[in-house]
């Protein structure tokens, strides 16, 4: 069994971007006392050494899914500023979710294409109406339909619209990638301060 979960700093002062790391140690020594595997997938630097501003990691074993619900939410990482000796804040906020998952890219088979002839009207003379040379190629796993009439040969109609729908799902599929970038960097704009689902402390010396 495998889960994700994204830790955000948020937009909140270094010390959050600290907390993370912290808050990150401790999970990662809870995952190997649980016989858990942990990977780091990808992470935002803060801008100490050795701190974040966010992280994204993949948790697998047995109760991998129960394990990161518990971490799931508000975290706090309550102890003093390592940086500003005078202030007397002590709670330092994390939020931890599980991400928007990747959008699988559409492999494309020109097997999944159903391609008919037909007669389109306009520019071309008698040729194009006689002979049915233009294309409709349907692409069943998307729906998405392309009619090419560009040419004189049904051969080279038929070229074209598999490039083009080759092209419209290559463009989805950045699309969609883009709409999950966008969803992940909600969870940095939705840290909720207070009311944590865990607080962890330094351990004592």
């Amino acid at each position: 069994m495998t889960t994700s979960l994204l830790l955000s700093a948020g937009r909140g002062p270094q010390e959050c971007a600290w907390a993370l790391s912290q808050l990150l140690h401790r999970l990662r020594g809870e995952c190997v006392r649980r016989g858990l595997t942990i990977q780091q997938v990808e992470a935002v630097p803060g801008d100490r050494a050795g701190t974040y501003r966010s992280v994204l990691i993949r948790i697998s074993g047995v109760d991998a899914e129960a394990f990161a619900a518990s971490w799931t939410g508000t975290l706090c990482w309550q102890a003093p500023s390592p940086y500003r000796s005078g202030t007397g804040r002590k709670n330092w906020y994390v939020t931890a979710q599980p991400p928007e998952r990747d959008a699988p890219p559409t492999t494309f088979r020109e097997a999944d294409v159903d391609i008919v002839a037909c007669r389109t009207g306009g520019p071309g003379g008698q040729h194009r109406n006689k002979a049915s040379t233009a294309v409709r190629a349907t692409h069943r796993p998307s729906g998405l339909v392309v009619v090419v009439d560009e040419e004189r040969q049904f051969s080279l109609n038929r070229r074209i619209a598999l490039d083009l729908l080759r092209q419209r799902i290559e463009q989805g599929d950045e699309a969609a990638r883009r709409a999950v970038t966008t969803a992940r960097w909600r969870i940095h704009d939705g840290l909720v301060r207070g009311d944590p689902v865990r607080v962890e402390r330094p351990t004592p010396r």
